[in-house]
């Protein structure tokens, strides 16, 4: 026993620790699996017992063992372990939940805090590549080094786990369990990176059962133990003999070596896409591919507000007069297809080898004892992969893409549904935010050289708070598919023989009454299939770390709210930046929400043949659609919905915010807050949108509403009557609607950066080239005072549904800011009176400026600004 005692303490166990565990479990894995999983961590160690081991726990700078450790200086302890706090501790100052008391049997991160606060800095060694020839490989194959196999952020005793099998599948003999014969192991048998993945996996099915050249009786070169035909089977174990399910030393190999062959891949495609065209369209800020090898990258999961750059000058802008140059797309299109076929199939083959219980014909040996290796790797590799997809802010690109992303949901599914794995699905994903090279040593062994780097990790969105991002657009969507037809219960899991339908393109399903177009049928296979995987989840993760720990992940999951449900109140603070950060963080979360635009008593639900009426400016053209099955149409407006859940803008300086009837998501209303550095700034402009019968072959109808009863011209292009002028609607000239590319978040932020602009004056073509010129400044300065009497004042004191809390809030939060604006404005008015149809420029002016009405506006726009 003593033997085996030193042999976990190499892992990291106390002598304590190592004789408890080998006295309930003889097997060695077994042992250290039971110490991983934190079952003895409450045990003293022995008086006499010398440790010399280095510390395999996440601490302030973590490092790397190596095979030439030995021969340098130990590294000096800096003394700044962090004190993490136990998330989900079982203190008894918390609530037990029944479900989760035995948690720690099932889940090795039972003990692991769970923050996105948490930041580690990590050593990492980058050793010179080496390789080596193989019989039956026509080129050198490169080895696996050990600095590769290990790299990534530590969690708990992973580096001890990861060491170990490294070393002991590289390094010394495997000796036949029956009379001894040793056989010798090189770094070539179980890492060596083949140029495919199938290679490798034929490689080691040539070389994993031994025949011992003595008592010729078979063994497995893996772990060695003996191979027995007649073992007894587990009751739902399967009764094939597949050689690389034998052991878990062989699941950590094989899901090692193909998550890593799968990050290379994935970090070089991206490379590719990045070399080869520049970006341009704005996507949510995301964690660049490359960073998981080197190059240091921001906090993935953070939100920079966006906001599109103002039309300053040079007349109405409305794309001036390029085109859309579509060369060359066709050929994009398939060659993405071919890389998202490449890596979907890579993923696919890697999956055969994930632990899982449910695996067709029964679970194997390996599926029921997960190598800590192997749950390293996942949450090392794969995750990073996980969460370069799922970042993705568009569900249709997703959609389209469905030969990688339904293999994605695979993964996902299987890894939630082990016991072992679940808790991966809510743990931050350590993202790299910077790297900094330590000086290369030269070891004395050979000419090689080990470079070290200082990697900082910080905790960025789990897998599964990122994949609450497509779900919410997936139940848009399928809110935009379904149209007025009764919602049902809510997502369910699927069966496995539903996951096979959904995963056949030609969208095929069981017959119904209801007709679905094939490209409806297969967004909706899409959707269901990413709601039932986010169920599953939860209820995987409810199974291994109970209700209270699910029900804490979903508060902090982002969500869509609706008009039934009350905003919580938003404390701006004491300061700009508080209220700034308060603001964002609001509109973030209320930008997007579901409403009741009906009027009340307007139709009887008894009735259905009636029909209700809306509180809309297109109330009788959605009267005239109701019930009309249009499938074109009803794919569009899903994809549109889809879109605008996640890509609204929000920022301090200006945010636009849907409102969409919750029966009816072609009315739709939308307010706009004015950009800063125009006359706009701060007020509040509505717009209502109805998505006609030809969308999108044809653009929606909009229709502007702040005009004080019809009495003010905001702008050129803003008529008192409602009448928005922009080519993308077909109401101006220029380049119009591109049918099945255009969208309502391009009209909607043309509207928010080209139409309130910093000089509204040059949107008239006739007054293009008249920029800063007295006639512009006093048109801007007669627009603000109709924005402080109109698109402020009143809209504060009778805010107009269904916007009332958000315009209140938005006044609240930002009422010390306004207040400075108001008196700047004030400051610079040219006390000309206000003209309704927006010629400021011709009014007369009142000496003073103090008889024009726009003093008086300010006074009581401020008092309003102090009762909130």
């Amino acid at each position: 026993m003593e033997k085996q005692i030193e042999q976990l303490m190499e892992m990291g166990a106390t002598r304590g620790q190592a004789r408890a565990a080998l006295q309930q479990h003889k097997d060695v894995m077994e042992a250290a699996e039971r110490i991983f999983e934190g079952k003895f961590d409450n045990l003293p160690d022995d008086d006499d017992a010398q440790m010399v081991v280095e510390s395999s726990t996440a601490t302030k700078r973590p490092r790397m063992a190596t095979p030439d450790d030995d021969e340098d200086e130990e590294m000096e302890d800096d003394g700044e372990a962090e004190d993490f706090v136990d998330y989900d501790s079982d203190d008894d100052s918390m609530p037990v939940d029944a479900n989760s008391k035995n948690n720690a049997d099932v889940d090795p991160y039972s003990g692991i805090f769970f923050s996105k606060d948490r930041r580690e800095e990590v050593i990492e060694v980058e050793e010179d590549s080496q390789t080596t020839t193989i019989a039956g490989s026509e080129a050198p194959v490169k080895l696996m080094m050990q600095g590769e196999w290990m790299k990534g952020c530590p969690e708990g005793s992973e580096q001890s786990f990861l060491f170990g099998l490294y070393s002991e599948l590289t390094e010394g003999i495997c000796q036949c369990p029956d009379c001894g014969m040793a056989v010798p192991r090189n770094k070539s048998d179980f890492f060596a990176i083949f140029p495919e993945f199938s290679s490798f996996i034929q490689h080691l099915l040539t070389i994993v059962r031994k025949t011992c050249q003595g008592c010729k009786k078979p063994f497995c070169f893996a772990c060695g133990e003996s191979i027995n035909a007649d073992k007894v089977h587990r009751p739902s174990a399967a009764q094939d003999d597949n050689p690389l399910f034998h052991c878990s030393n062989l699941q950590g190999v094989i899901l090692g070596v193909g998550l890593f062959m799968l990050e290379q891949m994935f970090v070089e495609q991206s490379q590719n896409d990045t070399e080869s065209k520049p970006r341009s369209n704005k996507r949510r800020k995301t964690t660049p591919l490359s960073s998981m090898t080197s190059t240091p990258s921001k906090d993935a999961d953070d939100d920079e507000p966006y906001f599109p750059t103002h039309l300053a000058k040079g007349g109405i802008g409305y794309a001036g007069n390029l085109k859309e140059d579509n060369s060359g797309q066709i050929e994009a299109m398939a060659l993405q297809h071919a890389k998202d076929e490449k890596i979907g199939n890579l993923l696919a083959s890697i999956r055969e080898y994930l632990p899982n219980l449910h695996r067709p014909g029964g679970g194997q040996t390996s599926d029921f004892l997960v190598h800590p290796t192997a749950l390293a790797h996942l949450r090392r590799r794969f995750n990073n992969v996980c969460s370069a997809l799922l970042r993705n802010d568009s569900l249709a690109d997703m959609s389209d893409r469905r030969v990688l992303y339904f293999e994605l949901l695979e993964w996902l599914g299987t890894i939630s549904s082990h016991e072992a794995l679940a808790s991966m699905m809510a743990m931050p994903i350590m993202a790299v935010v910077s790297v900094k090279v330590v000086t290369p040593k030269k070891t004395s062994k050979s000419s090689s050289h080990i470079r070290e780097r200082m990697i900082v990790y910080e905790g960025s969105a789990s897998p599964r708070e990122l994949l609450e991002g497509i779900a919410i657009q997936a139940q848009a969507a399928m809110k935009g598919l379904e149209g007025m037809k009764p919602a049902d219960d809510g997502p369910k899991e699927l069966t496995e023989e539903e996951k096979r339908m959904t995963i056949d393109h030609k969208g095929k399903s069981k017959e119904s009454t209801t007709v679905v177009s094939e490209e409806n049928q297969a967004l909706i296979n899409f959707c269901r299939r990413i709601l039932s995987t986010t169920t599953a989840i939860d209820r995987s993760l409810r199974d291994t770390k109970g209700d209270a720990f699910v029900e804490r992940l979903h508060a902090s999951l982002p969500r869509l709210f609706t008009s039934s449900q009350p905003g919580a109140y938003v404390d701006a603070g004491d300061t700009e930046e508080s209220a700034k950060k308060a603001y964002v963080e609001w509109a973030k979360n209320t930008r997007f929400e579901y409403c009741d635009l009906t009027i009340p008593g307007s139709w009887s639900e008894d009735d259905p043949e009636s029909t209700p009426q809306y509180k809309f400016y297109y109330n009788q053209e959605a009267r005239n659609l109701a019930n009309m099955d249009i499938p074109k149409r009803s794919l569009a407006i899903a994809k549109e919905l889809a879109i605008l859940t996640a890509n609204l803008p929000v920022a301090w300086d200006s945010s636009i915010f849907l409102r969409v009837d919750e029966t009816r998501v072609d009315v739709i209303k939308a307010l706009i807050t004015g950009p800063e550095g125009t006359p706009y700034y701060n007020g509040c402009y509505l717009f209502d949108i109805f998505l006609v019968q030809r969308y999108n072959d044809a653009p929606p109808h909009v229709k502007y509403m702040t005009t004080g009863g019809g009495k003010f011209r905001f702008n050129p292009n803003l008529y008192a009557d409602g009448k928005v002028c922009l080519s993308l609607l077909g109401t101006w000239q220029g380049p119009g609607w591109v049918a099945g590319k255009s969208t309502l978040l391009q009209v909607l932020i043309s509207i928010q950066s080209m139409i309130l602009c910093e000089e509204p004056y040059l949107n008239e073509p006739g007054w293009a080239n008249s920029a800063g010129t007295p006639q512009s400044h006093a048109y801007s300065g007669n627009v603000r005072r109709m924005v402080v009497k109109t698109a402020m004042l009143e809209n504060l004191k009778n805010p107009p549904e269904p916007f009332e809390d958000v315009i209140r809030t938005h006044y609240r939060l930002k009422a010390r800011s306004i207040k400075k604006q108001l008196d700047q404005w004030l400051a610079q008015d040219d006390g000309k009176t206000t003209t309704p149809d927006g010629g400021g420029y011709g009014g007369e002016r009142v000496v003073g400026g103090s008889n024009n009405g726009f003093k008086a506006d300010v006074e009581e726009l401020k008092k309003l600004l102090d009762t909130l």
